[in-house]
């Protein structure tokens, strides 16, 4: 006869001192609606006794990656994201030759004055 683990048979593995009816599709569960800016419906489900304080205001919605609030009325903003800058844009932003030796000109006398040294290196 072959035997194997300390199951009882016929019980679940893993089934603690919580029934069923507790958790898994058992459970009771509350629907909360949210809507993102384009107006597309996500319902997630949450536990029915989890306070509503940890329930969230604001998810990201999988149909657009959008955030989706629970006020249908007001969705929250979409994120403002800056444009992609081309290396081309970098590069005209740099500074010229006589703007980078005032720059560090500047930086030098900063220091020395910090340290106290008048003379020129």
């Amino acid at each position: 006869m072959a035997s194997g683990g300390s199951a009882i048979r016929g019980s679940r593995v893993g089934a603690g001192p919580m029934g069923e009816q507790d958790r898994g599709y058992h459970a009771e569960r509350i629907a909360v609606s949210y809507w993102d800016e384009l107006g597309n419906e996500t319902v997630r489900y949450f536990a029915a006794s989890l306070p509503p304080e940890e329930i969230p205001e604001v998810i990201d919605s999988p149909s657009t990656g959008l955030p989706a609030g629970r006020d249908k009325n007001n969705p929250p903003q979409v994120a403002k994201l800056e444009p992609y800058k081309t290396h081309l844009a970098y590069v005209k932003e740099r500074r010229t030759e006589e703007e980078a030796a005032q720059l560090l000109e500047e930086a030098l006398q900063q220091l020395r004055a910090r340290r106290g040294t008048t003379t020129a290196v």
